[in-house]
């Protein structure tokens, strides 16, 4: 399989290389910087190209993976015919590509991605859609050589998914952030989180989350809860949230309990 990727960031660099290891060409990396085109163009053995008129249209698939508001303007500049063109957006319904091709779908991997952080995409699970069965059934077979998770989900029920995804990945992720920050303001190290951390994330892998909630707020410690408001009484914002958050681990406790 030949394959077009335009961008370069994170969600770009990984599939690159993923299709690569999986034994697929790469044959151009598309940027509207041609740097930032070289760069990941050169890890995969492609052309770098910064313009469209250079683009291979023989290749059997055109992956779209640029910021969100930009795919819909970088769908419409290919000006494909009957080609293979998806986007790896999570939160972009599939008419984003409407009238860029007649075969058109989504190709979502669930993940956060960095460049300079490995991922193995068999345990990946690829989220996808398109606009025929014909067309679906093709994704599907290119899917299935990257990830053992492929999953069918219309546009409304993966935005749904990427919101869930926010909430557990980048608000968890913000959150390490803010108690680092806590920590290095008292001279203290955020290495000493880490165990209590893993352990979480670790009770999580074969329990409910809800039912392994454990600290001051779900056990109704008002004492305890005010302590913590009172040391953070400094930092109004944090203290909002502080209590914000509390409210909610009660609040979705008693809607579990029924």
């Amino acid at each position: 399989m030949n394959i077009v990727i335009l961008g370069s960031g994170n969600i770009a660099t990984h599939l690159g290389r993923a299709f690569k290891m999986a034994g697929q060409d790469i044959s151009q990396v598309w940027s509207r910087d041609i740097t930032h085109a070289s760069s990941l163009a050169d890890t995969l053995a492609a052309e770098a190209i910064d313009n469209m008129f250079d683009l291979d249209r023989s290749a059997d698939l055109f992956i779209i993976a640029v910021k969100d508001e930009a795919i819909r303007e970088t769908a419409l500049e290919l000006k494909l015919s009957d080609q293979l063109l998806v986007h790896t957006s999570g939160s972009t319904g599939l008419s984003a590509l409407e009238g860029a091709s007649t075969k058109i779908g989504v190709f979502y991997p669930l993940q956060t991605f960095s460049k300079a952080k490995s991922v193995d995409f068999r345990q990946i699970p690829i989220i996808i859609e398109a606009n025929s069965p014909e067309v679906l059934s093709g994704i599907r077979a290119i899917a299935d050589r990257l990830s053992e998770k492929v999953i069918e989900l219309n546009s409304e029920q993966r935005k749904i998914l990427h919101v869930a995804a926010v909430f557990a990945c980048n608000f968890t992720n913000h959150l390490f952030g803010l108690a680092q920050e806590l920590l290095e303001e008292k001279g203290l190290d955020y290495e000493l989180l880490k165990p209590l951390i893993e352990e979480t994330l670790s009770k999580i892998e074969l329990n409910d989350p809800v039912s392994v909630q454990t600290g001051p707020a779900i056990r109704d410690d008002q004492a305890t809860i005010q302590s913590h408001l009172e040391l953070l009484k400094h930092n109004p914002a944090l203290s909002e949230l502080y209590t914000k958050l509390s409210q909610s681990i009660v609040n979705l406790h008693k809607r579990s309990q029924g």
